[in-house]
C-alpha cells in the first residue's frame, strides 16, 4: 500500500483543514487507518484511528470533539477534518495504514506527511 498525504497548509487560529491520504492497492480497504502528527523536536504522536470498516473511530485525547477521521474505501481514501484548530495543533501529520491501535509501531505503510501551521 502507497499512501499520498495532502491537505495541509496556513490556517489561523480557530479555522479549519481538511487532510486526505489516497491510497494505491486494492488491500486498502483490509487496513485499519491513522492519523498521526510530529511537531519539531518533539516525538511523534497519535491522533485518531479509523477501522477498516469505518465502525470505530478513535482519537487522541487533544483533538476529540475537534477532529472528525473518515474513510471512503470505494475511493481509498481516508480524511481528517480538523476543526477549532490551535497554534499546538502545528506539526507534520502522516497517515498510515496497518492494525488499528494509538502505538506507531502497529503501522505498516506510512504516507510522507502534509504540514499544518496554525498561527495565533
Amino acid at each position: 500500500v502507497q499512501l499520498q498525504a495532502s491537505g495541509g497548509g496556513l490556517v489561523q487560529a480557530g479555522g479549519s483543514l481538511r487532510l486526505s491520504c489516497a491510497a494505491s492497492g486494492r488491500t486498502f480497504s483490509s487496513y485499519a487507518m491513522g492519523w498521526f502528527r510530529q511537531a519539531p523536536g518533539k516525538e511523534r504522536e497519535f491522533v485518531a484511528a479509523i477501522s477498516w470498516s469505518g465502525g470505530s473511530t478513535y482519537y487522541a485525547d487533544s483533538v476529540k470533539g475537534r477532529f472528525t477521521i473518515s474513510r471512503d474505501n470505494a475511493k481509498n481514501t481516508v480524511y481528517l477534518q480538523m476543526h477549532s484548530l490551535k497554534p499546538e495543533d502545528t506539526a507534520v501529520y502522516y497517515c498510515a495504514a496497518g492494525h488499528r491501535s494509538r502505538r506507531p509501531i502497529e503501522y505498516d505503510y506510512w504516507g510522507q506527511g502534509t504540514l499544518v501551521t496554525v498561527s495565533s
